[in-house]
């Protein structure tokens, strides 16, 4: 693993957790991870269960014993990571957004598709389609639930920059993270929509705001309890540009003709990762709340009038996707049960590669296993807002291959 940090604890406990729970067609040893900091990593190594670390992730790369190599840094080093990976015929797993740009992630896509033919696998980190409800979803919807789509309602919500006193992190800045919250976690609703509806965005026209344009720099001496740019002893302490969006808003069309919103905000005052997506059709509408994750709520439209209504599904039971691996039926699960949901896909795909050769279909659970063709699609998208954004919200085409 290459890199760590919040994104490494959380793939930490799935390569962890999967081979504990699920059958896997392979054994799986967590046998380095990566970070510049020697003491930190060698600390997170240990606590996370891997057997050692290390700094130069180029040589890691190019050790014969490592199969996978999962990419949890910044989006500004995912290509440089990946394409080196993939030259050393690796396995690779890819933290969304796929790049910082649409070249970097055409560039990826294309090395992805070749290493393909030498049975090489690369997968983006789309962790939330591997929550059973959005996988269940999906199927409803395929099975014709919500009959023909009309309108889908997507947002993703957060509050951890409400404050203006919050440092300047990486991820405020374009060179490391590529965009703000439109790539950060409005790539999440974008994969998520074109996952459950099973169709693409054609048009977007968005708008993109940075409501706080300057934050103190990381290490200032700044914190919470201070005022605004106060440093030690009532100092100014000194500050640096945001240059991403806070907030995002998008209107795009789906290719089945429907209309789609999209809102992606780190500055939503009492909203911690709220995730929710919302389809409506002309037989039915079905409902996700990240907030509630073992629940869809469905509404079917052909059922008597006096029967109407939002009926509570209950996603917990073996009959649902991943869900019969872990705990009785009733049992709940969690945010971090997607990780190993994630790890149980990419073993299977890797191994049903290896057995059956490059190219053949792989299990069943392919179709949550988002490629880098895929991680290129949703950067189409991103691409086609910020281009929206900067033409006064005018409609921007999506760019198709």
């Amino acid at each position: 693993m290459i890199g760590h940090g919040f994104m490494g604890a959380a793939h930490s406990v799935g390569w962890r957790q999967a081979p504990a729970v699920f059958e896997l067609p392979a054994a799986v040893e967590m046998a380095v991870v990566v970070g510049r900091d020697a003491e930190r990593v060698a600390a997170d190594a240990a606590h996370w269960g891997w057997a050692e670390s290390a700094t130069d992730w180029r040589e890691v790369v190019a050790r014969d014993d490592i199969d996978v190599v999962d990419i949890v840094t910044p989006g500004g080093s995912h290509a440089e990571v990946a394409l080196a990976a993939l030259a050393a015929g690796k396995h690779v797993l890819c933290e969304k957004p796929l790049a910082n740009s649409l070249d970097e992630a055409a560039e990826m896509a294309s090395a992805a598709q070749e290493a393909a033919a030498r049975g090489v696998h690369a997968m983006v980190g789309f962790t939330y389609r591997r929550v059973p409800a959005v996988t269940f979803m999906r199927q409803l919807i395929a099975e014709g639930a919500v009959g023909r789509i009309r309108q889908v309602r997507a947002a993703y919500q957060q509050d951890w920059l409400v404050d203006a006193r919050a440092p300047l992190a990486w991820r405020l800045q374009k060179e490391h993270a590529g965009s703000g919250a439109l790539g950060d976690i409005g790539a999440h609703i974008i994969d998520m929509t074109r996952f459950v509806t099973g169709q693409e965005l054609t048009e977007v026209s968005g708008t993109l705001e940075t409501i706080v344009a300057e934050r103190p720099l990381p290490g200032s001496g700044t914190g919470h309890g201070l005022g605004a740019g106060a440093g030690p002893a009532g100092e100014e302490a000194p500050m640096g540009r945001v240059t991403v969006d806070d907030s995002a808003y998008f209107t795009a069309r789906l290719s089945g003709g429907a209309l789609a919103s999209f809102e992606a905000t780190r500055f939503a005052t009492g909203k911690k990762n709220a995730l929710t997506l919302e389809v409506f059709g002309d037989a039915g509408a079905i409902a996700f709340d990240l907030e509630d994750l073992n629940r869809l709520r469905v509404y079917d439209a052909t059922a008597p009038a006096g029967r109407q209504g939002f009926t509570q599904v209950i996603v917990t039971s073996p009959e649902h996707p991943y869900v019969g691996a872990w705990w009785p039926d009733g049992h709940m699960l969690g945010y971090e049960h997607g990780f190993s949901h994630q790890v149980v896909d990419l073993v299977r795909g890797i191994a049903s590669s290896a057995a059956h050769g490059p190219g053949a279909p792989i299990e069943p659970e392919a179709v949550v296993h988002p490629s880098f063709a895929e991680g290129l699609a949703v950067q189409r998208v991103l691409a086609a807002v910020e281009t929206s954004a900067a033409r006064g919200s005018a409609w921007v085409a999506v760019e198709r291959e």
